[in-house]
């Protein structure tokens, strides 16, 4: 029998972590990671933050040190993008020319940054997705005096928090009512935009971007309100678009990512992981695709069973389901916000009042009779204890009936 091939295209975390786990769990036969960035594996939360602070240097993020990574005992093809793929013929086409065959595959190709038009060309106009993207603003900030960030989600807020904590004058400008309102209610937003605005963050909620405008680099931000705000730098996390260009053709289901059933299997002997995997979840019956490092890693150990199976097995082979409570975190100055469940518009949402000093902060979210979802602010127990909750099915009427017995 020839040696079983496996390869995996990514060589984030998600990817990185799938291999660890295929060897922790017995795989011993080839494996090849594809990555696009000629960075070793690295750590990406970091790079809104202490990066941008200056706590850590670029090189400090990897994951894994070379002997680490020489023990995986995997050929990482690192600088080279994937550029076409055939499922029948399990045939994966590279930038170099190289052609790679495999018995399974493994997609992490993760996002990128969506990319707008406006302020194309002009110096001073950042995205920040990658290692290269971070030491890039760290550099712009380092001279700026006025940076406009557009997008208060959770890389706007974390990208705000970090030109404030530097002195600059900072401006967080968030199309809908309040950052982080769409994905977290209106009231948890008005607390985000209250935390931003105590350290002197100027919050423009309710406006989007009509231009961004300078000579050969940027001067102002004008906003669809009909304002003008001036700019040394501008940061937009107006959202991602998962990197799946280059599977057009390929046979599998491209929606919103890669589309997976409850396995993470795409297709024949094809799985995903990660930003780029979109699959259906049975705990809360729907199809999700989930941006955060936690994830990726969880998910990793799945798809790793899963493609031993396969291995083992075959297209018959029964695989597990990957069945989480989504978790993610952010930290924005002093603050630790963390978030388990999923929302969705109309939840009901129950805020519980200030707790310890005042800083700590809980609300809870339900729908259909169900507790789904809950955000805390600088209380980890709580977020402990209401995200195994909502893995155990428990419904709103007992998580409030429960709180009410406490006073909460």
């Amino acid at each position: 029998m020839a040696p079983r091939q496996v390869v995996v295209v990514g060589a984030g975390p998600g990817g990185l972590r799938t291999v660890e786990q295929l060897r922790k769990k017995g795989y011993d036969g080839a494996l090849t990671v594809v990555g696009d960035e000629p960075h070793a594996p690295y750590d990406r939360p970091a790079l809104s933050k202490q990066v941008l602070l200056g706590k850590a240097e670029p090189t400090a993020l990897a994951l894994r040190g070379a002997e680490q990574l020489a023990a995986l005992g995997a050929d990482f093809r690192l600088g080279r993008r994937a550029v076409s793929l055939d499922v029948p013929e399990a045939r994966l086409e590279l930038d170099d020319g190289d052609t790679l065959r495999f018995d399974a595959l493994v997609l992490a190709t993760g996002c990128g940054a969506r990319r707008l038009q406006i302020g194309a060309g002009l110096a001073g106009v950042h995205y920040l997705r990658s290692l290269d993207d971070a030491v890039a603003v760290r550099a712009a900030l380092a001279t700026a005096r006025r940076i406009v960030v557009v997008g208060g989600g959770f890389i706007g807020c974390e990208v705000a928090a970090a030109a404030r904590a530097l002195g600059l004058e900072v401006t967080l400008v968030e199309a809908a009512a309040a950052p982080l309102a769409p994905i977290l209610g209106g009231r948890v937003g008005e607390l985000v935009t209250q935390l931003h605005v105590e350290r002197g963050v100027t919050v423009r909620s309710g406006t989007g971007v009509a231009g961004i405008d300078g000579g050969t680099r940027v001067e102002s931000v004008r906003l669809s309100d009909g304002s003008e705000v001036a700019a040394d730098v501008v940061v937009l996390g107006v959202g991602t678009q998962p990197s799946t260009d280059w599977l057009a053709g390929s046979g599998l289901t491209l929606d919103n990512g890669v589309l997976c059933d409850r396995h993470c299997s795409a297709g024949t002997g094809v799985f995903a992981v990660g930003d780029v995997a979109r699959w259906y979840n049975p705990l809360f019956d729907e199809v999700m695709r989930i941006e955060h490092w936690t994830n990726a890693a969880e998910q990793a150990a799945v798809v790793a069973a899963n493609v031993q199976a396969y291995l083992a097995g075959g297209a018959g082979a029964p695989l597990a389901d990957y069945a989480p409570v989504p978790y993610f975190w952010s930290d924005q100055y002093d603050t630790r916000i963390q978030f388990a469940g999923r929302t969705r518009a109309g939840d009901d949402v129950h805020l519980l009042p200030p707790a310890g000093d005042g800083r700590e902060r809980v609300a809870l979210y339900g729908r259909e009779e169900r507790l789904v979802g809950a955000l805390a602010m600088n209380s980890p127990r709580s977020l402990l204890r209401y995200r195994q909750a909502i893995g155990a099915r428990a419904s709103w009427d007992s998580t409030l009936d429960e709180l009410a017995g406490v006073g909460a």
